[in-house]
Protein backbone atom coordinates (compact mmCIF):
# COMPACT_ATOMS: atom_id res chain seq x y z
CA UNK A 1 0.00 0.00 0.00
CA UNK A 2 1.37 3.43 -0.96
CA UNK A 3 1.97 5.80 1.90
CA UNK A 4 -0.16 8.90 1.92
CA UNK A 5 1.00 12.22 3.29
CA UNK A 6 -0.20 12.96 6.80
CA UNK A 7 -1.33 16.43 5.83
CA UNK A 8 -1.87 18.24 2.53
CA UNK A 9 1.41 18.89 0.81
CA UNK A 10 2.36 21.63 -1.64
CA UNK A 11 2.18 19.14 -4.49
CA UNK A 12 -1.54 18.63 -3.82
CA UNK A 13 -2.45 22.24 -4.48
CA UNK A 14 -2.31 23.81 -7.90
CA UNK A 15 -1.12 27.21 -6.87
CA UNK A 16 -0.17 29.63 -9.55
CA UNK A 17 2.68 32.06 -9.28
CA UNK A 18 0.60 35.14 -8.57
CA UNK A 19 -1.42 33.32 -5.90
CA UNK A 20 1.69 31.92 -4.29
CA UNK A 21 3.48 35.27 -4.42
CA UNK A 22 0.58 37.27 -2.96
CA UNK A 23 0.05 34.71 -0.22
CA UNK A 24 3.73 34.70 0.71
CA UNK A 25 3.81 38.50 0.67
CA UNK A 26 0.82 38.54 3.00
CA UNK A 27 2.68 36.37 5.49
CA UNK A 28 5.91 38.36 5.16
CA UNK A 29 4.09 41.66 5.67
CA UNK A 30 2.43 40.19 8.76
CA UNK A 31 5.85 39.38 10.17
CA UNK A 32 7.09 42.87 9.33
CA UNK A 33 4.12 44.42 11.11
CA UNK A 34 4.79 42.25 14.15
CA UNK A 35 8.39 43.47 14.16
CA UNK A 36 7.13 47.04 13.82
CA UNK A 37 5.17 46.60 17.03
CA UNK A 38 8.47 46.97 18.87
CA UNK A 39 8.48 50.66 17.95
CA UNK A 40 4.89 51.06 19.06
CA UNK A 41 5.59 49.41 22.40
CA UNK A 42 8.66 51.63 22.88
CA UNK A 43 6.59 54.74 22.19
CA UNK A 44 3.75 53.63 24.49
CA UNK A 45 6.12 52.73 27.32
CA UNK A 46 7.82 56.09 26.99
CA UNK A 47 4.43 57.81 27.12
CA UNK A 48 3.56 55.87 30.26
CA UNK A 49 6.94 56.60 31.88
CA UNK A 50 6.44 60.36 31.94
CA UNK A 51 7.20 63.56 30.05
CA UNK A 52 10.99 63.16 30.10
CA UNK A 53 10.94 59.64 28.66
CA UNK A 54 8.32 60.66 26.12
CA UNK A 55 10.37 63.63 24.94
CA UNK A 56 13.42 61.40 24.57
CA UNK A 57 11.42 58.81 22.63
CA UNK A 58 10.04 61.51 20.35
CA UNK A 59 13.53 62.78 19.60
CA UNK A 60 14.75 59.26 18.83
CA UNK A 61 11.74 58.37 16.68
CA UNK A 62 12.08 61.67 14.78
CA UNK A 63 15.37 60.53 13.22
CA UNK A 64 15.29 60.08 9.44
CA UNK A 65 15.88 56.34 9.69
CA UNK A 66 12.73 55.86 11.76
CA UNK A 67 10.75 58.05 9.37
CA UNK A 68 11.85 55.72 6.58
CA UNK A 69 10.85 52.73 8.71
CA UNK A 70 7.43 54.32 9.28
CA UNK A 71 6.93 54.76 5.53
CA UNK A 72 7.89 51.13 4.94
CA UNK A 73 5.50 50.05 7.68
CA UNK A 74 2.74 52.10 6.03
CA UNK A 75 3.35 50.25 2.76
CA UNK A 76 3.45 46.91 4.56
CA UNK A 77 0.25 47.73 6.45
CA UNK A 78 -1.53 48.76 3.26
CA UNK A 79 -0.66 45.53 1.48
CA UNK A 80 -1.43 43.32 4.47
CA UNK A 81 -4.82 44.95 4.98
CA UNK A 82 -5.86 44.55 1.34
CA UNK A 83 -4.55 40.99 1.13
CA UNK A 84 -6.33 40.15 4.37
CA UNK A 85 -9.62 41.35 2.90
CA UNK A 86 -8.92 39.15 -0.14
CA UNK A 87 -8.40 36.15 2.13
CA UNK A 88 -11.64 36.93 3.96
CA UNK A 89 -13.46 36.91 0.63
CA UNK A 90 -11.81 33.60 -0.21
CA UNK A 91 -13.04 32.19 3.11
CA UNK A 92 -16.60 32.72 1.86
CA UNK A 93 -15.85 30.51 -1.14
CA UNK A 94 -15.82 33.35 -3.67
CA UNK A 95 -13.01 34.34 -6.00
CA UNK A 96 -11.26 30.98 -6.01
CA UNK A 97 -11.32 30.40 -9.77
CA UNK A 98 -8.07 31.06 -11.63
CA UNK A 99 -9.30 34.15 -13.51
CA UNK A 100 -10.93 35.62 -10.41
CA UNK A 101 -7.82 34.96 -8.37
CA UNK A 102 -5.63 36.70 -10.94
CA UNK A 103 -7.91 39.75 -11.00
CA UNK A 104 -8.03 39.90 -7.23
CA UNK A 105 -4.23 39.77 -7.07
CA UNK A 106 -4.05 42.87 -9.26
CA UNK A 107 -6.83 44.53 -7.25
CA UNK A 108 -4.88 43.89 -4.03
CA UNK A 109 -1.73 45.41 -5.52
CA UNK A 110 -3.57 48.44 -6.89
CA UNK A 111 -5.68 49.03 -3.79
CA UNK A 112 -2.68 48.72 -1.49
CA UNK A 113 -0.72 51.19 -3.64
CA UNK A 114 -3.59 53.69 -3.55
CA UNK A 115 -4.02 53.21 0.20
CA UNK A 116 -0.28 53.64 0.79
CA UNK A 117 -0.11 56.84 -1.26
CA UNK A 118 -3.13 58.22 0.57
CA UNK A 119 -1.74 57.36 4.01
CA UNK A 120 1.74 58.64 3.13
CA UNK A 121 0.34 61.94 1.85
CA UNK A 122 -1.82 62.30 4.94
CA UNK A 123 1.18 61.56 7.19
CA UNK A 124 3.50 63.95 5.35
CA UNK A 125 0.93 66.75 5.25
CA UNK A 126 0.16 66.32 8.95
CA UNK A 127 3.92 66.59 9.68
CA UNK A 128 4.23 69.79 7.64
CA UNK A 129 1.17 71.42 9.19
CA UNK A 130 2.10 70.44 12.76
Amino acid sequence: MAERPLSPHLSVYRMHRYTLLTSMLNRITGLALAAGLILLVYWLMAAAAGPGAYAQAESVLALWIFKAVFLVLLAVFSYHLCAGVRHLVWDTGRGLERAQSRVSAYVVLGASAVLFVGLACWWLVSRVLA
